[in-house]
């Protein structure tokens, strides 16, 4: 228990730092537009194009799949069993730029979504692995910056993406 609750302490105070500083208000609408594209739709658009140009047969498109069906129920069991509030309902007088989806904080989803996608299009595009992961990276600072979740939900979420990208190109036996 005295872990739990130096971890927490720990991550009021990094929040609260952030939120306090003099960027943070600059940071606000990229935040919003970076947040955004974790949502969802850029993965449905990302597997029907996979769809479109490699069949139902690509092994992309079977990661992929295989991975949003592994994560999504994982992380909801996480965030419902667990039932982390919100910043905003965790500290008083806070109140985050966003309206967030659900009423609980960890594991961050959009964080979780984002990594697991980095790490999948990192494997089929080696290239592009810092931007892609720059990408993921900026969705859970956003997710900060909205004032929807602590600093560790956000960094639960990238493990929880990453881990499950991985077992699922294992699995699939692209890796």
């Amino acid at each position: 228990m005295k872990l739990l609750y130096s971890i927490h302490k720990y991550d009021v105070f990094m929040f609260t730092w952030l939120i306090n500083t003099r960027i943070h208000s600059a940071l606000t609408l990229t935040s919003r537009y970076l947040s955004k594209t974790g949502d969802g739709a850029l993965y449905v658009l990302i597997a029907g194009a996979l769809l479109l140009h490699e069949g139902i047969e690509s092994p992309f498109l079977h990661v992929v799949l295989l991975a949003f069906l592994i994560e999504r129920p994982i992380y909801f069991i996480l965030k419902n069993g667990l039932k982390r509030n919100r910043p905003e309902a965790a500290l008083q007088n806070f109140r985050s730029i966003i309206k967030p989806s659900d009423k609980f904080s960890f594991p961050s989803g959009h964080t979780s979504a984002a990594f697991m996608m980095a790490t999948l299009l990192s494997h089929y595009f080696p290239t592009l692995i810092i931007p892609f992961y720059i990408w993921a990276t900026l969705v859970g600072c956003s997710r900060i910056v909205l004032g929807v979740h602590f600093p560790t939900d956000t960094l639960v979420g990238s493990i929880l993406g990453m881990s499950t990208a991985i077992f699922c190109l294992g699995y699939i036996g692209q890796i």
